[in-house]
């Protein structure tokens, strides 16, 4: 029944935007879901479009794997019976759309998805490269350089985002999985950007939640306040191709709350981890809540929470290296101000493009996690993911990942204690 609803709901919706002028094309200051939206970060000022009346552009984005991973833990306590095979598909409905000069509109569905059985919207935003309906020579000017993002959107905290597997969506992602601690939301808010000959500079605000909500926080049960305090974004760095076969770029971003009644910057992904199972009891369905990360770490800081994460990117030729550097300190809602936790976070990717069009790549991912956890311990977690890609078409993405990842010093009646899971990936993902 759940099948058959989605299906009348994908074919309405297509139906639909084929009334408003539906063209596959490319639009101004808009990521590819391509082959050419890899190693690409912000919308960067270069690739405006005449606009030409309203368009809507649809695309998808749709990814398999086939796992074959085992783990084990100290024994204490059992482990999900792991088996080789496939995965749930996951999916993406992407639509674009021009609505004026220099003015687009984006809006993501996650048609399938670990944690939900039925279509539900990720996100969306309203952006503004131009401001064609005020007439004013000064705004003008200032648009060369500006960009305005409203909705209720992935935050642009830290660069890792932009490298990371969102559900169906894996084309951007040269491994199989994303970060053992994975930084991403979507908040409703707006995001300010100047860029300026590589400069790129911005500040935003949310309200530090997924969902909007009027209300009573009721947000800490330590010091039984009650209020919701909003998320401010900043990044500052630059990006600049320094000749024609070598780019930098280096960034520096922060994410900060004072308060909140559920933050979930460290555990918003709803699409869920690739590595199904892992490291998780028996009995469980793969898009139980507390599963579907199976494989990362939430730091568990839902309150009050300051984080900072600076990133480093070079492109000499085939040569890619990409690093990340992550340092967190906040509370949950039932610990007081004086026991805030830290966490720190480093990884680092290095691949190389083979061919003069990088259709083939080889790659390491070395990420490493230390934190305070809740139970009192300070635990540590270790991955190496070793990968290799082929770019079939523009459109298709072929990948193969060999993944170890340890658990240290976790308490013995945890069921990560002394944990280790190992194996395949194997992934295969359409963009268009």
């Amino acid at each position: 029944m759940k099948t058959s609803q989605r299906l009348i709901s994908a074919l309405a919706f297509f139906l639909l935007v084929g009334f408003i002028n539906l063209q596959a094309q490319k639009l101004g200051h808009w990521r590819s879901y391509d082959k050419d939206g890899v190693v690409y970060f912000e919308d960067l000022k270069s690739n405006q479009v005449e606009f030409e009346g309203v368009k809507a552009r649809v695309g998808g984005s749709f990814t398999q794997q086939m796992q074959l991973l085992s783990h084990e833990n100290n024994g204490n306590t059992d482990l999900y019976p792991l088996r080789n095979g496939f995965n749930l598909a996951t999916a993406n409905l992407n639509l674009d759309v021009a609505l004026a000069q220099g003015v687009r509109l984006n809006l993501v569905t996650y048609l399938s998805s670990r944690h939900h059985p039925e279509s539900w919207v990720k996100g969306g935003y309203i952006q503004f490269d131009e401001l064609p309906f005020i007439e004013s020579g000064f705004l003008e000017e200032l648009m060369d350089k500006v960009t305005i993002r409203i909705g209720h959107m992935e935050v642009n905290y830290g660069d890792a985002h932009f490298r990371r597997t969102d559900n169906g969506n894996a084309m951007y992602n040269p491994f199989v999985g994303n970060y053992i601690v994975d930084a991403f939301n979507t908040e409703i808010g707006g995001e300010v950007y100047f860029q300026n000959n590589g400069l790129i500079a911005m500040l935003g605000m949310t309200g530090g939640e997924i969902n909007g909500n009027v209300a009573p926080a009721n947000t800490s049960d330590v010091d039984d306040s009650d209020k919701r305090a909003p998320s401010i974004i900043g990044k500052l760095g630059f990006d600049k191709q320094l000749d024609d076969n070598v780019r930098l770029r280096l960034m520096g971003s922060v994410y900060t709350t004072s308060s909140s009644s559920a933050n979930h910057i460290f555990d918003g992904d709803r699409g869920g981890s690739r590595y199904y199972l892992v490291m998780v009891p028996p009995g469980v369905g793969a898009g139980d809540r507390g599963v579907y990360p199976s494989g990362r770490y939430n730091p568990g800081f839902g309150d009050e929470l300051t984080t900072f994460q600076f990133n480093a990117f070079l492109k000499a030729q085939g040569l890619e290296i990409f690093g990340t550097y992550e340092s967190a300190k906040g509370r949950s809602r039932t610990e007081s101000p004086d026991d805030m936790r830290n966490m720190s976070q480093f990884a680092a990717d290095i691949l190389y493009r083979i061919g003069a069009e990088e259709n083939f790549y080889l790659g390491g991912r070395y990420n490493t996690v230390t934190a305070d956890d809740p139970s009192g311990t300070e635990i540590g977690i270790n991955r190496i993911q070793l990968g290799a890609g082929w770019f079939v078409t523009n459109n298709i993405l072929f990948k193969l990942e060999y993944v170890n990842q340890d658990y240290k010093d976790f308490p013995t009646d945890d069921i990560r204690a002394e944990g280790n899971f190992n194996g395949f990936m194997i992934e295969a993902t359409v963009g268009f």
